[in-house]
């Protein structure tokens, strides 16, 4: 996926100065609605359509620890992780108000996969605009450190036997789409079996629960050196020197899986946009910000987090993902449709 970087040009920021000063002999409305609208006066609840204590929690925090020194108001965060998200995507659509103080951060991959499958009673796009990507993250295939299974050619062998067990944050996910194309291409047995959340879906796998589990990269390298990436459904690596340079699945087996990121996101109602433009505006100013201040690298370095995932992208790119994942999910549906492959 392309990523769109708005940031202003130096030649484009002395133009646009140049017309605010235009401006200023003129009486200011609708402008003045901009900053003497005095958006936010209270705090900013934001949804986040999985279970606290995740990986989604901290980088929630980790942003908007910084947020606060360029928006000045505080945040709340409410959790809901059924339905693979979509109790979260009705809570916020049916009962939040749709006045720009009242955001959803989401895993737009998993998320628009649980849309495309379970048909919620929303629609998509058109209630909800995504408008600020915070990460990109490639999915994965990975082991507890000592596992029997040393390459992916180990766990593919091993599944051609028997039925290999993994674990998954929830079924409707891009590296469940992974390990599915992978099974199918290759003759292997697997059974996804979902936990609800990052951390519980770890910890099995840690504990020998499951022989394997698929998940986005920054799991498993936050668990620093219990696990073992196994093979990676991107077509480069991002970080070959914290994953022991582990392959791209296609460069192994010759197939022609997609690219699978997971890719985080803040959304907003789209009625809040067209209500509120100015206050959009702000919104999406103030976020951009966050992105070039170091304070923000070290916010999520002490998550665990590789830097390298972090990646800005604005409402044309992040709504160019969510289409591009549910044409993904309309082709992989049949493989997904089902909890085990045999």
């Amino acid at each position: 996926m392309k990523i769109k970087d708005n940031r202003l040009s130096r030649r484009t920021f002395i133009k646009g100065t140049a017309a605010t000063l235009a401006l200023s002999s003129i009486p200011l409305f609708p402008y003045e609605r901009l900053f003497a609208s005095g958006f936010p006066d209270h705090t900013i609840d934001i949804v986040v359509p999985t279970g606290a204590g995740g990986a989604a929690d901290r980088n929630l925090q980790a942003f908007t620890g910084v947020w606060k020194k360029y928006l000045n108001t505080e945040f709340t965060s409410s959790f809901f992780s059924g339905a693979g998200g979509q109790v979260g995507y009705e809570t916020y659509l049916g009962k939040k108000e749709p006045d720009c103080y009242n955001l959803l951060f989401g895993n737009m991959g998993p998320e628009t996969i649980m849309y495309v499958m379970q048909k919620p009673p929303y629609k998509f796009p058109g209630d909800y605009v995504y408008f600020n990507q915070v990460d990109i993250d490639p999915s994965v295939i990975w082991v507890r450190a000592d596992s029997p299974f040393k390459t992916i050619e180990d766990f593919v062998a091993e599944a051609k036997k028997r039925t290999v067990t993994l674990s998954v944050s929830r079924l409707p996910h891009p590296a469940s789409i992974g390990t599915l194309a992978l099974a199918e291409a290759t003759g292997a047995k697997v059974n996804l079996i979902p936990y609800g959340g990052g951390n519980p879906t770890v910890v099995a796998c840690l504990t020998g629960e499951v022989d394997a589990s698929a998940m986005p990269m920054a799991n498993p390298v936050s668990t620093k050196g219990q696990a073992r990436i196994l093979g990676v459904f991107a077509q480069n690596n991002p970080i070959p020197d914290q994953t022991n340079n582990a392959p791209s699945v296609n460069a192994v087996f010759g197939t022609k899986i997609p690219d699978l990121p997971s890719s985080r996101a803040f959304g907003i109602h789209a009625k809040a946009i067209e209500k509120y433009p100015d206050r959009y505006e702000i919104l999406k100013s103030s976020m951009r910000k966050v992105f070039d201040d170091p304070d923000y690298k070290a916010a999520i370095e002490k998550t665990g987090r590789p830097w390298e995932f972090i990646s800005y992208a604005d409402e044309a790119a992040c709504m160019e993902y969510a289409k591009n994942m549910a044409e993904l999910t309309q082709k992989y549906l049949p493989l997904l449709s089902a909890k085990k492959k045999k």
